[in-house]
């Protein structure tokens, strides 16, 4: 119930923040018409069930970012029976550009290469982030050196720090005491956990030398484990509850 009411709420917020922008100059028909509209939104969220959405990012500059193609599907599955969401079954695609970019209160971004943000892109991700969005950067393997210099445009003024095992993230419903669960090997390095802190609040979340998504795949793709997909799953599902529930 507090995860759907903090859907609720982010989505209100969303078409609030939307308008207030919009106010400056407007005519007092046009303003009775926005307030209306606030209040058809309101009862409409209110009565409504509630499902949403979350997204995969499509970016720019070449990579793959269409890749474990299984990995959400599976994920919110889990978190519907597990967290008892009500997420829609099937993830939307999103641009760091687009406007619908702000109807996610979670959005995922993966990939093993080159990401490319242009100017207007990271501005619109920066104003997700600072509104209320929350991003999942799962490097896939070959994505580091790119996604830091890409969240540098989003947040100059910020740099990615490796959260403690104690950061509530990792004890939303499930319990990871030595953070990241280790997925795929690739360097013979540990799991580490980033994130980008605006004004005390986790925005993004960067799992690194980890695999999280590829443990999200249907069990065919990378024939890991079961032991292994739970934990992944159930990470995930940290994340998911972080990003519906803490503000």
């Amino acid at each position: 119930m507090k995860i759907q009411l903090s859907v609720i709420s982010y989505q209100l917020s969303v078409v609030r923040n939307w308008f207030l922008e919009k106010i400056v100059g407007l005519s007092q028909s046009t303003l009775r018409f926005g307030f209306c509209l606030l209040l058809i939104v309101n009862c409409s969220l209110t009565n409504a069930q509630s499902s949403f959405k979350i997204a995969k990012m499509k970016y720019g500059g070449g990579g793959d970012w269409y890749c474990n193609k299984t990995s959400l599907g599976n994920l919110i599955k889990f978190c519907n029976s597990n967290l008892r969401t009500n997420i829609s079954p099937e993830e939307d695609i999103v641009e760091p550009s687009s406007p619908e970019l702000f109807t996610y209160p979670f959005v995922h971004l993966t990939g093993h290469g080159n990401v490319v943000f242009t100017e207007s892109e990271a501005a619109n991700l920066r104003k997700y982030l600072i509104s209320g969005g929350f991003l999942h950067v799962d490097d896939n393997y070959g994505l580091d050196k790119f996604i830091r210099r890409e969240m540098k445009k989003v947040f100059p003024e910020l740099s990615f720090i490796e959260l403690p095992f104690n950061h509530p993230i990792y004890s939303q419903k499930y319990k990871f005491t030595s953070g990241l669960p280790k997925i795929h090997e690739h360097d013979n390095k540990p799991p580490q956990g980033f994130g980008l802190i605006y004004q005390g609040r986790l925005v993004c979340f960067y799992s690194f030398e980890c695999d999280l998504g590829n443990g999200w795949e249907d069990q065919s793709v990378h024939n890991d484990p079961d032991s292994i997909r739970q934990k992944a799953l159930q990470m995930g599902a940290n994340l998911l509850s972080y990003a519906l529930t803490v503000d």
